[in-house]
Protein backbone atom coordinates (compact mmCIF):
# COMPACT_ATOMS: atom_id res chain seq x y z
CA UNK A 1 0.00 0.00 0.00
CA UNK A 2 1.47 3.34 -0.84
CA UNK A 3 0.24 6.49 1.58
CA UNK A 4 0.24 10.11 0.97
CA UNK A 5 -0.07 13.15 2.70
CA UNK A 6 -2.24 14.25 -0.05
CA UNK A 7 -5.69 12.93 -0.57
CA UNK A 8 -7.49 10.83 -3.42
CA UNK A 9 -9.45 13.81 -4.26
CA UNK A 10 -6.57 16.04 -4.57
CA UNK A 11 -4.55 13.99 -6.80
CA UNK A 12 -8.26 13.45 -8.96
CA UNK A 13 -9.56 17.21 -8.80
CA UNK A 14 -6.63 19.68 -7.61
CA UNK A 15 -3.54 18.37 -9.82
CA UNK A 16 -4.22 18.92 -13.07
CA UNK A 17 -5.02 21.91 -14.99
CA UNK A 18 -5.00 23.46 -18.97
CA UNK A 19 -2.65 26.26 -17.72
CA UNK A 20 -0.71 27.54 -14.80
CA UNK A 21 0.69 30.80 -13.76
CA UNK A 22 3.15 31.07 -11.26
CA UNK A 23 2.61 34.82 -9.60
CA UNK A 24 -0.89 36.40 -8.61
CA UNK A 25 0.29 39.83 -9.27
CA UNK A 26 -1.00 42.38 -12.16
CA UNK A 27 0.50 40.38 -14.25
CA UNK A 28 -0.06 36.44 -13.50
CA UNK A 29 -3.85 38.12 -13.36
CA UNK A 30 -3.58 39.66 -16.48
CA UNK A 31 -2.48 36.70 -17.99
CA UNK A 32 -5.17 34.27 -16.72
CA UNK A 33 -7.57 37.12 -17.40
CA UNK A 34 -6.34 36.99 -20.99
CA UNK A 35 -6.68 33.01 -21.16
CA UNK A 36 -9.92 32.94 -19.48
CA UNK A 37 -11.83 35.70 -21.66
CA UNK A 38 -10.43 33.48 -24.84
CA UNK A 39 -10.79 29.57 -23.74
CA UNK A 40 -13.76 30.06 -21.41
CA UNK A 41 -13.50 26.54 -20.98
CA UNK A 42 -10.51 26.08 -19.65
CA UNK A 43 -9.09 24.72 -16.14
CA UNK A 44 -6.56 27.73 -15.26
CA UNK A 45 -4.58 27.82 -11.82
CA UNK A 46 -3.01 30.97 -10.39
CA UNK A 47 -0.14 29.89 -8.06
CA UNK A 48 0.34 33.30 -5.13
CA UNK A 49 2.80 32.26 -2.64
CA UNK A 50 2.04 35.18 -0.62
CA UNK A 51 -1.24 35.81 1.40
CA UNK A 52 -0.86 39.03 -1.12
CA UNK A 53 0.89 39.23 -4.12
CA UNK A 54 4.35 39.45 -2.76
CA UNK A 55 6.38 42.42 -5.21
CA UNK A 56 4.57 45.50 -5.98
CA UNK A 57 1.28 44.77 -7.36
CA UNK A 58 -0.34 45.71 -4.22
CA UNK A 59 2.24 48.05 -2.92
CA UNK A 60 2.79 50.35 -5.56
CA UNK A 61 2.28 54.49 -5.78
CA UNK A 62 -1.30 53.94 -7.83
CA UNK A 63 0.33 55.98 -10.84
CA UNK A 64 -1.20 55.41 -14.24
CA UNK A 65 2.33 56.90 -16.58
CA UNK A 66 4.06 55.73 -18.42
CA UNK A 67 7.21 58.28 -18.26
CA UNK A 68 8.05 61.73 -17.53
CA UNK A 69 10.26 63.44 -19.58
CA UNK A 70 13.53 63.26 -17.67
CA UNK A 71 12.73 59.39 -17.39
CA UNK A 72 12.59 59.19 -21.07
CA UNK A 73 15.35 60.73 -21.80
CA UNK A 74 17.24 58.91 -19.41
CA UNK A 75 15.71 55.69 -21.37
CA UNK A 76 16.86 57.25 -24.00
CA UNK A 77 20.79 56.75 -23.30
CA UNK A 78 20.11 53.00 -22.74
CA UNK A 79 17.95 52.00 -25.80
CA UNK A 80 17.19 53.05 -29.33
CA UNK A 81 14.49 55.52 -30.44
CA UNK A 82 12.51 52.67 -31.76
CA UNK A 83 12.74 50.59 -28.83
CA UNK A 84 11.33 53.10 -26.54
CA UNK A 85 8.83 54.45 -28.49
CA UNK A 86 7.78 50.63 -28.82
CA UNK A 87 7.70 50.42 -24.71
CA UNK A 88 5.90 53.78 -24.35
CA UNK A 89 2.81 52.27 -26.45
CA UNK A 90 2.83 49.04 -24.63
CA UNK A 91 2.63 50.85 -21.58
CA UNK A 92 -0.15 53.31 -23.03
CA UNK A 93 -1.67 50.53 -24.61
CA UNK A 94 -1.97 48.52 -21.30
CA UNK A 95 -3.29 51.32 -19.30
CA UNK A 96 -6.18 51.29 -21.95
CA UNK A 97 -6.48 47.80 -21.82
CA UNK A 98 -6.75 47.81 -17.83
CA UNK A 99 -9.55 50.34 -18.11
CA UNK A 100 -11.45 48.34 -20.48
CA UNK A 101 -11.55 45.17 -18.96
CA UNK A 102 -12.72 46.39 -15.18
CA UNK A 103 -13.75 50.00 -15.44
CA UNK A 104 -12.12 53.17 -14.38
CA UNK A 105 -14.80 52.89 -11.58
CA UNK A 106 -13.75 49.59 -9.65
CA UNK A 107 -10.01 51.02 -10.26
CA UNK A 108 -10.33 54.67 -8.98
CA UNK A 109 -9.32 55.53 -11.81
CA UNK A 110 -8.89 59.58 -12.16
CA UNK A 111 -7.08 61.37 -15.43
CA UNK A 112 -5.83 63.87 -12.94
CA UNK A 113 -2.60 64.42 -15.23
CA UNK A 114 0.06 64.21 -14.62
CA UNK A 115 3.58 66.81 -13.28
CA UNK A 116 7.17 66.45 -13.06
CA UNK A 117 9.20 68.92 -10.97
CA UNK A 118 12.09 70.25 -12.79
CA UNK A 119 14.89 70.83 -10.43
CA UNK A 120 18.16 73.09 -11.28
CA UNK A 121 20.39 69.52 -11.91
CA UNK A 122 17.62 68.92 -14.95
CA UNK A 123 17.00 71.81 -16.50
CA UNK A 124 18.60 70.80 -20.12
CA UNK A 125 15.64 68.70 -20.35
CA UNK A 126 13.90 71.76 -21.44
CA UNK A 127 16.05 72.08 -24.75
CA UNK A 128 15.35 68.12 -25.24
CA UNK A 129 11.34 68.60 -24.96
CA UNK A 130 10.18 69.08 -28.55
CA UNK A 131 12.14 66.18 -29.60
CA UNK A 132 10.89 64.19 -27.22
CA UNK A 133 7.25 65.55 -27.84
CA UNK A 134 7.79 64.79 -31.78
CA UNK A 135 8.83 61.40 -31.20
CA UNK A 136 5.37 60.91 -28.78
CA UNK A 137 3.44 62.00 -31.93
CA UNK A 138 3.20 58.84 -33.54
CA UNK A 139 1.66 57.35 -30.12
CA UNK A 140 -0.57 60.73 -28.91
CA UNK A 141 -0.92 62.24 -31.71
CA UNK A 142 0.04 65.88 -30.18
CA UNK A 143 3.01 67.52 -27.80
CA UNK A 144 2.64 65.47 -24.71
CA UNK A 145 4.53 67.70 -22.50
CA UNK A 146 4.20 71.74 -21.75
CA UNK A 147 5.70 74.31 -19.01
CA UNK A 148 3.09 74.52 -16.10
CA UNK A 149 5.43 77.04 -13.97
CA UNK A 150 2.15 79.17 -13.79
CA UNK A 151 0.87 76.09 -11.20
CA UNK A 152 4.25 76.50 -9.14
CA UNK A 153 2.75 79.43 -6.96
CA UNK A 154 -0.49 77.56 -5.52
CA UNK A 155 1.30 74.20 -5.08
CA UNK A 156 3.92 75.79 -3.17
CA UNK A 157 7.30 73.83 -3.71
CA UNK A 158 10.16 75.37 -2.71
CA UNK A 159 13.46 74.97 -5.29
CA UNK A 160 11.56 74.24 -8.09
CA UNK A 161 12.21 76.27 -11.21
CA UNK A 162 10.21 74.49 -13.71
CA UNK A 163 7.37 72.41 -13.65
CA UNK A 164 5.95 69.99 -16.46
CA UNK A 165 2.17 69.11 -17.12
CA UNK A 166 1.21 65.77 -19.19
CA UNK A 167 -2.02 65.67 -19.20
CA UNK A 168 -2.46 61.66 -20.57
CA UNK A 169 -1.45 60.27 -17.02
CA UNK A 170 -3.63 59.97 -14.36
CA UNK A 171 -3.74 57.82 -10.94
CA UNK A 172 -5.32 54.91 -9.52
CA UNK A 173 -6.18 53.16 -6.29
CA UNK A 174 -3.94 50.11 -5.93
CA UNK A 175 -6.15 48.97 -3.25
CA UNK A 176 -9.01 48.84 -5.42
CA UNK A 177 -7.35 47.64 -8.64
CA UNK A 178 -5.73 44.47 -7.36
CA UNK A 179 -9.40 43.83 -5.22
CA UNK A 180 -11.00 44.48 -8.42
CA UNK A 181 -8.42 41.96 -11.20
CA UNK A 182 -8.61 39.21 -8.48
CA UNK A 183 -12.84 39.23 -8.58
CA UNK A 184 -12.87 39.56 -11.73
CA UNK A 185 -10.60 36.27 -13.01
CA UNK A 186 -12.22 34.55 -10.19
CA UNK A 187 -15.83 35.36 -11.89
CA UNK A 188 -14.14 33.79 -14.90
CA UNK A 189 -13.67 30.11 -13.45
CA UNK A 190 -10.25 30.94 -12.70
CA UNK A 191 -8.73 29.11 -9.77
CA UNK A 192 -6.20 31.33 -7.42
CA UNK A 193 -4.25 29.89 -5.07
CA UNK A 194 -2.20 32.39 -2.09
CA UNK A 195 0.23 31.22 -0.15
CA UNK A 196 1.62 28.47 -2.55
CA UNK A 197 5.08 29.14 -2.41
CA UNK A 198 6.27 27.43 -5.81
CA UNK A 199 9.27 25.33 -5.30
CA UNK A 200 10.43 24.15 -8.69
CA UNK A 201 9.06 23.55 -12.14
CA UNK A 202 9.94 20.78 -14.68
CA UNK A 203 9.30 19.40 -18.07
CA UNK A 204 8.17 15.90 -18.51
CA UNK A 205 7.16 15.46 -21.83
CA UNK A 206 4.07 17.35 -22.90
CA UNK A 207 3.44 18.19 -19.44
CA UNK A 208 4.99 20.48 -17.17
CA UNK A 209 5.23 19.48 -13.34
CA UNK A 210 5.21 22.85 -11.10
CA UNK A 211 5.54 21.98 -7.04
CA UNK A 212 4.52 23.71 -4.75
CA UNK A 213 5.64 23.75 -0.89
CA UNK A 214 3.36 22.37 1.43
CA UNK A 215 3.27 23.96 5.58
CA UNK A 216 2.68 20.52 6.84
CA UNK A 217 4.40 18.26 4.58
CA UNK A 218 8.32 17.73 3.72
CA UNK A 219 7.06 16.54 0.43
CA UNK A 220 6.02 19.10 -2.51
CA UNK A 221 2.60 19.26 -3.78
CA UNK A 222 2.57 18.89 -7.58
CA UNK A 223 0.62 20.51 -10.42
CA UNK A 224 0.23 19.56 -13.94
CA UNK A 225 -0.33 21.50 -16.83
CA UNK A 226 0.58 21.59 -20.66
CA UNK A 227 1.52 25.13 -20.71
CA UNK A 228 2.92 27.50 -17.87
CA UNK A 229 3.51 30.90 -17.84
CA UNK A 230 6.23 32.22 -14.96
CA UNK A 231 4.64 36.25 -14.29
CA UNK A 232 6.91 36.75 -10.44
CA UNK A 233 8.86 39.54 -11.58
CA UNK A 234 11.84 40.43 -9.66
CA UNK A 235 11.53 37.03 -8.10
CA UNK A 236 11.70 35.38 -11.44
CA UNK A 237 15.42 34.41 -11.00
CA UNK A 238 15.07 32.08 -7.97
CA UNK A 239 13.08 29.70 -10.58
CA UNK A 240 14.79 31.19 -14.01
CA UNK A 241 18.48 32.14 -12.10
CA UNK A 242 20.04 33.03 -15.92
CA UNK A 243 17.17 35.56 -16.48
CA UNK A 244 19.07 38.96 -16.72
CA UNK A 245 16.52 40.68 -14.11
CA UNK A 246 17.69 42.67 -11.02
CA UNK A 247 15.55 43.50 -8.22
CA UNK A 248 14.68 47.31 -6.87
CA UNK A 249 13.51 48.24 -3.97
CA UNK A 250 11.19 50.96 -3.75
CA UNK A 251 10.21 52.59 -0.46
CA UNK A 252 7.06 54.19 0.26
CA UNK A 253 5.67 56.15 2.95
CA UNK A 254 2.64 58.25 3.64
CA UNK A 255 1.39 60.85 5.79
CA UNK A 256 -1.41 61.15 8.37
CA UNK A 257 -4.23 63.07 6.64
CA UNK A 258 -3.14 67.33 6.52
CA UNK A 259 -4.99 69.66 7.41
CA UNK A 260 -4.38 71.48 3.84
CA UNK A 261 -2.84 70.31 1.19
CA UNK A 262 -2.03 72.91 -1.76
CA UNK A 263 -1.87 70.40 -4.40
CA UNK A 264 -3.50 67.40 -5.69
CA UNK A 265 -2.68 64.80 -9.26
CA UNK A 266 0.55 62.67 -9.36
CA UNK A 267 4.14 64.28 -9.36
CA UNK A 268 7.94 62.94 -10.02
CA UNK A 269 11.29 64.21 -10.00
CA UNK A 270 14.79 63.45 -10.92
CA UNK A 271 13.94 60.75 -13.65
CA UNK A 272 11.80 59.41 -12.27
CA UNK A 273 13.26 58.09 -9.35
CA UNK A 274 10.76 59.82 -6.83
CA UNK A 275 7.04 60.13 -7.20
CA UNK A 276 4.64 61.54 -4.97
CA UNK A 277 0.61 62.12 -4.52
CA UNK A 278 -2.52 63.38 -2.62
CA UNK A 279 -4.53 60.03 -1.67
CA UNK A 280 -7.61 60.54 0.77
CA UNK A 281 -5.70 64.23 2.32
CA UNK A 282 -2.56 62.83 2.82
CA UNK A 283 0.55 62.74 1.05
CA UNK A 284 2.45 59.18 -0.34
CA UNK A 285 6.02 60.00 -1.29
CA UNK A 286 8.08 57.09 -2.98
CA UNK A 287 11.62 56.62 -3.99
CA UNK A 288 15.13 57.44 -3.70
CA UNK A 289 16.62 54.21 -4.93
CA UNK A 290 19.01 55.86 -6.95
CA UNK A 291 20.48 57.04 -3.62
CA UNK A 292 22.18 53.87 -2.82
CA UNK A 293 21.28 50.95 -6.12
CA UNK A 294 23.66 48.49 -5.28
CA UNK A 295 21.94 48.03 -1.08
CA UNK A 296 18.48 48.38 -3.56
CA UNK A 297 19.01 46.04 -5.77
CA UNK A 298 17.51 43.56 -3.03
CA UNK A 299 14.34 41.57 -3.05
CA UNK A 300 14.29 42.52 0.93
CA UNK A 301 10.75 44.23 2.05
CA UNK A 302 12.23 46.07 4.63
CA UNK A 303 12.41 50.13 4.87
CA UNK A 304 15.88 51.77 5.59
CA UNK A 305 16.03 54.62 7.96
CA UNK A 306 18.51 56.12 5.29
CA UNK A 307 16.56 56.11 2.49
CA UNK A 308 13.09 57.09 5.01
CA UNK A 309 15.38 60.22 6.47
CA UNK A 310 15.78 61.15 3.00
CA UNK A 311 12.18 61.10 1.72
CA UNK A 312 10.94 62.68 5.07
CA UNK A 313 13.85 65.61 4.77
CA UNK A 314 11.94 66.06 0.97
CA UNK A 315 9.12 66.63 2.03
CA UNK A 316 9.95 69.17 4.75
CA UNK A 317 12.50 70.74 2.42
CA UNK A 318 10.63 71.23 -1.32
CA UNK A 319 7.15 69.56 -1.39
CA UNK A 320 5.23 70.42 2.08
CA UNK A 321 7.46 73.28 3.39
CA UNK A 322 6.19 75.43 6.63
CA UNK A 323 3.24 72.31 6.55
CA UNK A 324 3.20 70.30 9.40
CA UNK A 325 3.03 66.82 8.83
CA UNK A 326 3.41 63.30 10.25
CA UNK A 327 4.39 60.23 8.75
CA UNK A 328 1.59 57.46 9.33
CA UNK A 329 3.73 54.44 8.36
CA UNK A 330 6.18 53.50 5.31
CA UNK A 331 6.64 50.08 3.35
CA UNK A 332 8.19 48.98 0.63
CA UNK A 333 7.64 47.02 -2.99
CA UNK A 334 10.16 44.54 -5.09
CA UNK A 335 10.42 45.88 -8.62
CA UNK A 336 12.45 43.90 -11.25
CA UNK A 337 14.72 45.87 -13.57
CA UNK A 338 16.68 44.88 -17.52
CA UNK A 339 19.69 46.45 -18.35
CA UNK A 340 17.75 47.80 -21.88
CA UNK A 341 15.02 49.09 -19.84
CA UNK A 342 12.83 46.57 -21.61
CA UNK A 343 10.30 43.88 -20.29
CA UNK A 344 11.11 40.29 -21.37
CA UNK A 345 8.23 38.11 -22.90
CA UNK A 346 9.27 35.26 -24.14
CA UNK A 347 9.23 31.69 -24.27
CA UNK A 348 11.87 29.55 -22.59
CA UNK A 349 10.64 26.41 -24.08
CA UNK A 350 7.93 24.89 -25.96
CA UNK A 351 5.84 24.57 -22.93
CA UNK A 352 6.64 27.47 -19.98
CA UNK A 353 6.97 31.19 -21.10
CA UNK A 354 8.19 33.91 -19.11
CA UNK A 355 6.22 37.58 -18.12
CA UNK A 356 8.35 39.92 -15.86
CA UNK A 357 11.07 42.91 -15.87
CA UNK A 358 8.46 46.01 -15.66
CA UNK A 359 11.06 48.33 -15.26
CA UNK A 360 8.58 50.14 -12.29
CA UNK A 361 5.89 50.12 -14.97
CA UNK A 362 4.03 47.31 -13.57
CA UNK A 363 0.17 49.37 -13.41
CA UNK A 364 0.73 50.74 -16.62
CA UNK A 365 2.66 47.72 -18.66
CA UNK A 366 1.34 44.79 -16.83
CA UNK A 367 -1.93 44.44 -18.43
CA UNK A 368 -0.25 44.44 -21.78
CA UNK A 369 2.41 42.20 -20.74
CA UNK A 370 0.18 39.42 -18.85
CA UNK A 371 -2.39 39.44 -22.32
CA UNK A 372 1.24 38.54 -24.54
CA UNK A 373 2.27 36.04 -22.41
CA UNK A 374 -1.28 34.10 -22.96
CA UNK A 375 -0.69 34.51 -26.86
CA UNK A 376 2.93 32.72 -26.22
CA UNK A 377 1.26 30.00 -24.72
CA UNK A 378 -0.27 29.25 -27.72
CA UNK A 379 2.10 29.95 -30.77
Amino acid sequence: MQTSSNSYWERQYWSSFDYIIVGGGLVGLSCAASLAETHTTACILVLERGLLPTGASTKNAGFACFGSLTELLADLQHTDEDSCLQTVERRWQGLQKLRRRLGDDKIGYESCGGYELLLPAHLHALEHMPYVNRLLQSIFGQDVFRLADDRLPAFGFRGVPHLLYNAFEGKINTGLLSRALLAYVQQLGVTVLSGAEVVHIEEEGERVRVQVKQAHSPTPFSFEAPRVAVCTNAFCRQLLPRLPVTPGRGQVLITRPLKQLPFSGIFHFDAGYYYFRDIDGRVLFGGGRNLDFEGESTAELTPTPFIYNHLIQQLKDMILPGIPFEIDYAWAGIMAFTPNRQPIVKKISPSIAVGVALNGMGVAIGTEVGAQVAELLHS
